[in-house]
Formats: structure tokens, sequence, C-alpha cells
């Protein structure tokens, strides 16, 4: 069996809570993330969705290092991060990017984008400086950008423009895993398709790794090859992207697919999941399956019970007790209407 480029191990991380107003003091730990195991193979493109405050980006800062986890390890081509020497380390920051969020927060805005785009060369040492300027627009090109954004600032240019000089950032160094943390949702909707072929056009040219966290399966859905949902900082539903979004087999991944806008055929419909309330505290999660308090299908047994990732077979694994009737039903699906 190949090397996985990226391994997760019964990771988790937590975080002190801020005090509350008025002086009133939160005890606890809050478990952003709970567990989780996950391996991403060379070349794949993995889906990392849920909910806000779910903890996709606490991983993802776990997974770039920007953090090390509490409990569990993070292995990148088999090497513990946590064991790695000076050399292996800076290797391994130029092997793994993070494209952020909102791309105007990422840059400086006193630098000009040629700059924001070179530090990264410089820092590393990777070629003569005389050089740089040349692969600044190598770089902006590769991102369907011309040359003359180079003597910009940040201010001058468009939301899609900024967003595509932050992957430009990011692939200045060639590395084989890029982490997208929501890299649309802070886009107009008219620019999201334009940088979301992008990233996968880059991705065929360069050989690249992608794990694009999203709370929009549907955005996701044109992206993965492999779709992970996340709930309460664990791991609840991964599969490849087709069994995930025709055969679901978690209620809650159920839900999100449900809440996506589609335009049916004629005669089909769908039964929509609307959750109930909020999700419950990390400080202080339920017992037993932690999704149970809003589970439209919960029974007896999930309020004491922490259900296990269940094998569907072909790599597709659910959480809940109930996975394979869940799986065979038709809730927050399409299906014809009788």
């Amino acid at each position: 069996m190949n090397t996985p480029l990226l391994r997760l191990e019964d990771v988790k991380q937590t975080y002190k809570p801020k005090s509350a107003k008025f002086g009133v003091r939160r005890t606890g730990m809050i478990r952003a993330v709970d567990g989780v195991t996950l391996d991403v193979a060379t070349g794949e493109t993995v889906g990392l969705v849920g909910e806000s405050g779910c903890g996709k980006s606490s991983l993802a800062r776990l997974i770039v290092g920007l953090e090390r986890p509490a409990t569990g390890r993070v292995l990148w081509q088999g090497r513990d991060l946590a064991a790695m020497s000076r050399g292996e380390t800076s290797a391994f920051r130029r092997g793994i990017q993070l494209v952020f969020q909102d791309p105007f927060a990422s840059l400086n805005p006193r630098r000009t984008i040629g700059d924001s785009i070179a530090e990264g060369i410089h820092t590393h040492g990777l070629m003569p400086r005389q050089q740089v300027p040349y692969r600044v627009d190598e770089l902006l090109a590769d991102v369907g950008l011309d040359p003359t954004h180079a003597d910009k600032y940040p201010h001058e240019c468009s939301g899609g423009q900024l967003q595509r000089v932050g992957i430009a950032r990011a692939l200045a160094l060639s590395p084989k895993l890029l982490v997208c943390d929501e890299p649309v949702s802070a886009l107009d909707i008219s620019v999201r398709a334009q940088v979301l072929n992008l990233l996968n056009g880059l991705k065929q040219k360069h050989g690249l790794t992608i794990i694009f966290i999203a709370h929009d399966l549907d955005v996701v859905q044109h992206m993965s090859d492999r779709i992970v949902t996340m709930y309460l900082g664990k791991i609840v539903e991964e599969g490849p992207c087709d069994a995930v979004y025709n055969t679901s087999a978690h209620p809650y991944t159920r839900a999100l697919l449900s809440a996506i806008p589609k335009r049916l055929p004629p005669g089909h419909r769908i039964d929509r999941v609307v959750l109930e309330g909020d999700p419950p505290s990390p400080i202080d999660p339920p017992p037993g399956c932690p999704f149970h308090t809003r589970c439209y299908t919960a029974i007896a047994d999930c309020a004491h019970t922490l259900p296990a990732l269940t094998d569907l077979g072909d790599g597709h694994q659910a959480a809940c007790l109930r996975a394979h009737e869940v799986r065979a039903s038709h809730v927050g699906l399409p299906y014809r209407a009788p």
C-alpha cells in the first residue's frame, strides 16, 4: 500500500475558552477537533464540509503546521511533523500551502502584489534574486492575471483578482498540497465558478493534491474526488463524491444536501431536512452521538452510544447507528414522486 501524502492519526485539538462578558468565567475546554483520522492520497481532491464551528478551519491549521495537535499525530509523507528536523520542517512548509478565505486580509496592503508573491521565494532562497521577477510574471500568468498586476497594491484589485493572487502566492514554492479554506465564500457568485475552474486546471497542470474546505456542498461537488463531513469536531461521513451525494448515509450530510437549491426534473421532489436549533457547545458536547439532539431519525440508543464509522463498501463510511437505513431512504435527495 502506498504511503499517503498526508495522514492524521486520532488528532485532537482543544482551546481555552475566552471569558464571557461581565467577568463571568467559562470552565472546560473547547474540543475543536475531536479524534480525527484521515488519509489524503497524492493527486486527489478531498472536500471537507460542515457548518461553521464544526472544526474545519482548526483542522486546516493543524494540517499546515500552524498549530500542534493536543494529542494524535500529523504525518507528512510518512514522517511525524513533531519529530522532523529543521531541514525537514522547512521542506514540509514548502510542500504544503494555504489559500485563505479572505484574500484582502491575507495580503499586506503596503506591499505590491509582486512583492507579496515573491516573499516566499526570497525566504526559502529558491532562486537568484534577479530571476524572481520573471518567476512572479509566470505565476501571475498561471492564474490568469496580466504581469502588470505585479506593480499594483491590493486595494487596486477586485476580490476575484486578489484570490488569484493568493493562489499564485501559494504556488510560488511549488507545493505538493494546497489547503483551500473557504476560498470562494467571500467572492461574488459570478466569480466563484472562474476560481473553481482555475483550481481544477492548476491541479491537472501541476499535479497538485487539494484539500478543499467549504460549508457549501454544491461548490465542493465540482471540485472533489472524495467528501469528508465534519460535525462538532468529528468526521461523521466520508466517501467517494458520487456515493456521498447520491447515497449519503448520515442524517447530517442529508440535511446539508437538502439545503442546496436545485432545479428538479418534472415529477421529482425533495423531502427537505430542516435542522432544529444550533449545534451543541464544543465545551460540553452531548453524550452518545453528537448529532442526536438535532437528528430527524434518532432512536433511544443514539443518546448514549457513540457510533463508530460503519464501512459501507468502496471507501464509504458513516458514523450512524442507522447508516444502512438512512442510505436506503430518499429523505433529502431528489426522487420521483409517486
